[in-house]
């Protein structure tokens, strides 16, 4: 079985050579496990660091995003923050957009199937996606290359899917994480899905990667690559694992439908607000993971720390003056002060049909996700109107007149300015 590619990027030597990157340690920032890793050996083949010594063209390093949804949030930012300190080391980023896999999708970690994307919704969100991602890589065209795998993944027919699959065993496949426990409990594992680990490999052999980046939970499909790459006559790539972020919360990995997400599309003033707050224990993990700022030299207290990590994060998806004027506000705003709004986000009352109670204006305007959420956090006391805490719950509001340019808090990193 021929390889479905049309070049062999490995062979094209560049005037590009990596180079030095201020951070002696940038490789192993943050990273979990580098797989195989023999630091000593002699041999570029057992050894990243060796092969990034004596390499004589940029290595092809790999990261997939499967455009199974529409926002990414920081914990999603690691491996791309590792992609893009490869970039400033001189090497190739190949970013794959997994269009093709995506319609599969990916049962790491799954009790049960993913529901199958439609062909239109995988190519907005992988839109979304790469605009996501610009404030972190290098776009230059000789830094970035961005592939999609229905390229090649569109063209494989039975008879090369058949080799495919014969290049592992049910039992290889059954140890993987989370088939094991389906197939304990007797829940339903598609054939379909045994198919993710062996066409997310062939990705890393039609890009021909040298490197290949993700979470702690890819190393499967990671290692899947390197015995296909075996498979097919090539120098099997290297593996570096980048652990999964815990989110706000403090206890659980990152997760929009957890709650405990800080999104790469929120505002300054939200962004700011929750990463001020991120807990102590955290605060190492998220600087190391999140910024480029020297561990040895931050501030000695937490409180310090929190505000840094906070103007840091923001200033990199927004700017400095963003970060600023968000720590400002958010400041006056804990305080009770609501005189300068001008970092607060707007939220249009001529989307809401007056007169309209109070929990209805709260879910309405996206500080809480349903109406029963709205109206718990009315009763908690949570929710506060220019600082003033409102706690009826069926209080009335008669026309936009009594809530215009006043602002809604819910909690303490929610916030929004209304307005007619």
């Amino acid at each position: 079985m021929s390889v479905t590619n049309l070049s062999s990027p490995r062979q094209e030597l560049s005037s590009q050579l990596p180079t030095a990157t201020p951070d002696p340690n940038w490789l192993r920032r943050g990273v979990s496990e580098i797989f195989p890793d023999q630091p000593d050996s002699s041999n570029p083949e057992e050894s990243l660091e060796k092969l990034l010594k004596t390499t004589n063209r940029p290595l092809r390093v790999k990261f997939g995003i499967d455009p199974t949804g529409a926002e990414i949030h920081l914990g999603h930012s690691i491996p791309v923050r590792k992609l893009r300190a490869f970039q400033d080391a001189g090497h190739k980023a190949v970013l794959l957009i997994g269009d093709f896999t995506a319609r599969i999708g990916d049962p790491t970690g799954r009790s049960e199937v993913r529901r199958q994307l439609s062909a239109a919704e995988v190519a907005e969100n992988a839109k979304n996606y790469l605009d996501q991602v610009r404030p972190i890589l290098d776009f230059a065209p000789d830094k970035l290359e961005v592939r999609y795998n229905s390229e090649w993944l569109s063209k494989l027919d039975l008879t090369k899917i058949l080799e495919l699959l014969s290049t592992m065993t049910v039992g290889q496949m059954l140890a993987k994480e989370g088939f094991a426990e389906r197939y304990e409990k007797e829940n339903p594992i598609y054939i379909h899905e045994f198919l993710y680990p062996l066409v997310q490999g062939y990705d890393s052999v039609a890009l021909e990667a040298d490197v290949e980046l993700g979470g702690t939970d890819q190393k499967f499909n990671i290692a899947v690559g390197r015995d296909l790459q075996r498979h097919f006559g090539q120098k099997p790539q290297f593996g570096v694992l980048l652990p999964i972020l815990i989110g706000t919360d403090g206890n659980q990995k990152m997760s929009k439908s957890l709650g405990n997400q800080v999104g790469l599309l929120e505002d300054p003033l939200l962004m700011y607000s929750k990463l001020e707050k991120t807990p102590d224990h955290l605060l190492k993990d998220y600087f190391e993971l999140l910024t480029n700022l020297p561990l040895d030299e931050l501030p000695e207290t937490p409180r310090d720390r929190q505000k840094l990590l906070a103007l840091e994060v923001v200033s990199q998806y927004h700017s400095k003056e963003a970060a600023q004027n968000a720590q400002k506000a958010a400041m006056s705003l804990v305080q009770g002060n609501t005189a300068d709004t001008s970092a607060v986000p707007e939220f249009s009352l001529s989307q809401i049909k007056f007169p309209a109670k109070l929990f209805y204006v709260v879910s309405a305007s996206g500080l809480c996700p349903t109406s029963s959420e709205a109206r718990r956090q009315v009763q908690g006391g949570a929710v506060k109107l220019d600082g003033d805490r409102l706690n009826q719950v069926d209080l009335i509001f008669n026309s936009p007149d009594e809530l215009d340019g006043k602002v809604l808090q819910v909690g303490k990193n929610k916030f929004v300015k209304l307005v007619k």
